[in-house]
Order: structure tokens, then C-alpha cells, then sequence
């Protein structure tokens, strides 16, 4: 859980960056650097390519959690200010869990349901404070950005069970970096001049809050409800307070810090219980790590043969030609059932 958690944190960081460093007006081009240069890195390290129903998932996925979500953020963020882009995407935790109760029949608990209302009363004391001005496209693309990437990430708890976390993600990330490149270009044109603080926040945006955040993000799905994973993406907004006190100096006032106890109180509610933790994410065993279903040697063979066989190893036995069984003394008869099988069970 608490790795899962750096996803959420990275993610809040994501705002504040591409607002400050990146190019404006480019949202294409700023959503296929961010993800393809993260799927390349993550390819290069599992070395895996998708199989048989794997490449039309991995295209769903890359759509909706990629190239969809990701040009969607990157406008929200240069359109909204930092804490209300946060706030709305705060909502993604009720939007997951209805979604996963929807999608896998995942039905959230109770702790869950009060954790995500408890967080988002939080999250709006600690950001809304009146003050900022909303932009009706940047709102707009930050919830349709939220209810995609629940959508994604859902399908994503759904369908990765069978499949490495690390080459799912990577296969995610690349093909919805190919998506959108040829929309790039029709719909931007050339690619913009990045001069070197640009270029270095696109690394960390590519490495940092995408190849590892969204490794460790897809890990916790696998393991953790839907409903507690959802609930630690509340700390996106909190990165996003806190990263403005610390760089930006601002002062944390008595309402954000009230918010932020909420929050935490939130997530707090949202941990998995012990059965969660123990059971959740386990796979059944592969059919080669299970008895070997194929019958008996026994079974093959007819009726006759059987007695036969088990006539002349008796006769071999008497005559010390043959040592007894170690379930049986010497000289002893086996008897045959009807169907051809011992009766004591245990085959010749």
C-alpha cells in the first residue's frame, strides 16, 4: 500500500510541472512525449511482447489510460489552476469504485464508501477557497481525464491478472505513445523547440510520474481493492498543497490543514483489512503445477489382462521369483473389482 502510494504523490507533481516547464498548447505532443519514451524504457527492461488476446487489450488500455487520459491532463493542467485540476481529479476515487463494482463485481465496503466522502470533504477544504478562476474546458477535460482513467485502470484490475505488471505497463504505455503521434502531427503540426528545463522536466514527467508511477500504481490494483487504491489517489492533491509550500513558500492556512487531517483520515478508512491482504492478488495455480489429470497406467489396460498380470505375479511371488509388495505380504491375493481397478485402490 504505502508503495502504491508513491504513484499518487508522483502524479501530484505532474500538475505542478507541466504548468511551469512544459510547452503550452501542445497537448498531443506533450502526451506522446510523456508516454512513449516511458513504455521504450520499461519495454527495454522486461523485453516482452503482447500475445494472442494481449494486442487488442493492450490497445484498449493504451487508449483509455494513456492516450486519452494523459492529453487530457496535460490540457487541464496549463488550463486550470494546480489545486482545482487536483480536486476534480480527487473525485477518481467514488468514480473506481463504482466502476470496478460495475466492471468486476467488486462491491465496495463501507469503510471505503465513508473514506472516499471523508476524503473529498478534505480535499475541498484544503483547495477551494473561492479565489481561483475556472476555466469550463479545463474542468470539462479533467473530469472526462477522471472518469477514463478509472474506466482504464478497472479494465486494467480486470484483464493484467495473467499477465507481468511490468510488461503490461509497458505495452500500455507504447502503443498509446503510437496513438498518439499521427494526431500530433495532423492536428499540431510540427513538434515545439524545448529548451533545457523543458527537456529535463520532460524526463521526469516520462520516468519518474509515468514509467515508475504507473508500474507501481498497476501493482497495487493487482493486490489491493479497487476501492483502497482509489482512496490513495487523494494524495494527489495533497502533494500538490504541500509542493506549493515548500517551492512556492505559500503558508498552509487552519482550513487546509483541517482538509489535510480529512484526507488522511480518508485513506486511514480505505486500508485493506487482513483477509484483503492475505487473499487479494493471488492467481490459481497453472495446470502444470496440479496433479497430472491424466488416468493411471492401471486404466488403460482391460479386464483380462489385469487378472492375468495379477494371476502371474502371484504365481512369481510363491515361487520367490518375485519379491511381495510392501502393502501386501507374500503369497497373498489381489483382488480385482469389477471395473478393472484393485480393490484395495492401489493400482498393479
Amino acid at each position: 500500500m504505502v508503495v502504491t502510494a508513491l504513484a499518487p504523490v508522483a502524479w501530484g507533481s505532474n500538475y505542478f510541472v507541466t504548468r511551469e516547464f512544459l510547452p503550452v498548447g501542445h497537448p498531443l505532443y506533450g502526451a506522446a512525449w510523456r508516454a512513449l519514451p516511458a513504455g521504450l524504457v520499461l519495454l527495454a527492461l522486461c523485453r516482452r511482447r503482447p500475445r494472442g488476446a494481449w494486442w487488442g487489450k493492450a490497445a484498449v488500455l493504451g487508449l483509455l489510460n494513456v492516450s486519452v487520459f494523459f492529453t487530457l491532463v496535460y490540457l487541464s493542467s496549463q488550463t486550470l489552476p494546480t489545486s482545482l485540476a487536483s480536486t476534480v481529479m480527487a473525485a477518481s476515487a467514488p468514480a473506481m469504485m463504482l466502476m470496478a463494482w460495475l466492471l468486476v463485481a467488486e462491491r465496495p465496503r463501507l469503510p471505503h464508501l465513508a473514506g472516499a466522502g471523508v476524503g473529498l470533504v478534505g480535499v475541498c477544504l484544503m483547495l477551494l477557497t473561492g479565489t481561483e478562476a475556472a476555466n469550463v474546458t479545463g474542468v470539462l477535460a479533467s473530469i472526462a481525464a477522471m472518469l477514463a482513467a478509472s474506466c482504464g485502470h478497472v479494465l486494467t484490475k480486470r484483464w493484467a491478472a495473467g499477465a507481468d505488471v511490468l510488461a503490461s505497463t509497458a505495452w500500455q504505455l507504447t502503443v498509446g505513445g503510437l496513438l498518439l503521434l499521427p494526431a500530433a502531427v495532423a492536428v499540431e503540426g510540427a513538434p515545439p523547440a524545448l529548451t533545457a528545463p523543458a527537456f529535463l522536466a520532460f524526463a521526469y514527467v516520462a520516468l519518474i510520474a509515468t514509467a515508475l508511477a504507473f508500474t507501481v500504481w498497476f501493482a497495487g490494483l493487482r493486490h489491493l481493492p479497487a476501492g483502497t487504491v482509489g482512496l490513495l489517489g487523494l494524495l494527489n492533491p495533497v502533494t500538490g498543497v504541500l509542493l506549493g509550500t515548500v517551492v512556492a513558500s505559500e503558508t498552509l492556512t487552519a482550513q487546509q490543514v483541517a482538509g489535510l487531517a480529512l484526507v488522511l483520515s480518508g485513506v486511514v478508512l480505505g486500508r485493506p483489512t487482513r483477509a484483503e491482504r492475505r487473499g487479494d492478488g493471488r492467481e490459481p495455480a497453472a495446470l502444470s503445477e496440479r496433479a497430472d489429470p491424466s488416468p493411471p497406467e492401471w486404466a488403460d489396460r482391460s479386464l483380462p489382462e489385469q487378472v492375468d498380470r495379477s494371476a502371474s505375479e502371484q504365481a512369481d511371488q510363491r515361487e520367490g521369483r518375485l519379491p511381495a509388495t510392501p502393502h501386501e505380504p507374500a503369497g497373498s491375493a489381489r483382488r480385482i473389482s469389477r471395473g478393472g481397478r484393485p480393490a484395495n485402490g492401489i493400482p498393479d
